[in-house]
């Protein structure tokens, strides 16, 4: 399928490409209301697994983004989705917030203390020394670790959080244990997105602000890949990996008014 030839549909990092804290990144609700107005499927992802689908549309409305509910895909739902694939209906010792337990117990799920099945770790401003002992002997006790994302810190006003990726490693070496990691760069967040949206790899681009998990988990799902400048990768960035995005832009506003042909120095596949 030659790019100019394309209906793209759209998978979108929120922090970084749309926002940046609780401010909107110029171009950001206009790109988005350029999808909306064409028709145009796409999904904002998160790696971030605090917050639950309508959370984070009261977020981005705040911030004059209307992007609803169904088109927000996080760490904490590729999770859920994983785990009911796995084992229906199953258990979990959960270390997260409201957005990692409503997507688990919408799921079905039993969250537990008790023999469960799975120990899932994810993001939390309150990580408890108490939870994560009760998760390291859990883990001892043969229950199966799953982390909602590798990131090893998070932003805020003060400087870097610890995130999900760190308290995991805790947790590994305490148990000599690794979990598997559900969200970004592991293409299963990706096509879990896909499937969301009925759309196919072929004409589905990834827009980010990271090399080590947008544009990797893009490419490794067979994406097209965009890196925006917005977020924590300057332009010398993709240099240092030994892949590249398809296409480097200053920031999301380059994007508005060519979501039909994001690629325009392209030219058709000649038949």
């Amino acid at each position: 399928m030659s790019a100019m030839a394309a209906q793209w549909n759209y998978l979108m990092d929120m922090d970084g490409v749309l926002v940046h804290e609780e401010h909107p990144i110029p171009g950001s609700s206009e790109f988005v209301a350029e999808l909306t107005a064409n028709d145009i499927p796409f999904m904002v992802l998160t790696n971030n697994s605090i917050y639950t689908q309508r959370d984070l549309r009261a977020r981005l409305s705040r911030t004059g983004l209307e992007v609803p509910e169904a088109a927000i895909w996080t760490s904490a739902l590729a999770t859920a989705k994983f785990l009911d694939s796995q084992r229906p209906g199953g258990s979990a010792f959960v270390i997260g917030e409201a957005g990692l337990t409503t997507a688990l117990h919408e799921i079905g799920y039993v969250l537990t203390d008790r023999d469960p099945d799975y120990v899932v770790l994810g993001e939390t401003r309150t990580y408890s020394f108490t939870a994560i002992t009760k998760a390291i002997r859990l883990v001892e006790e043969g229950a199966r670790f799953i982390a909602t994302n590798p990131d090893a810190t998070g932003p805020s006003r003060e400087g870097s959080l610890p995130a999900t990726g760190s308290i995991a490693a805790l947790i590994e070496r305490a148990t000599g244990r690794a979990p598997y990691y559900v969200g970004k760069p592991n293409p299963l967040m990706m096509r879990s997105a896909l499937r969301a949206i009925g759309a196919h790899s072929e004409n589905t681009l990834m827009i980010g602000d990271r090399m080590d998990t947008d544009v990797r988990s893009g490419l490794e799902a067979g994406l097209r890949t965009i890196l925006v400048l917005t977020g924590i990768s300057a332009e010398s960035t993709a240099e240092l990996y030994p892949y590249r995005p398809t296409r480097v832009v200053k920031s999301i506003a380059d994007l508005v008014g060519h979501s039909a042909d994001p690629f325009p120095d392209e030219l058709p596949e000649q038949g």
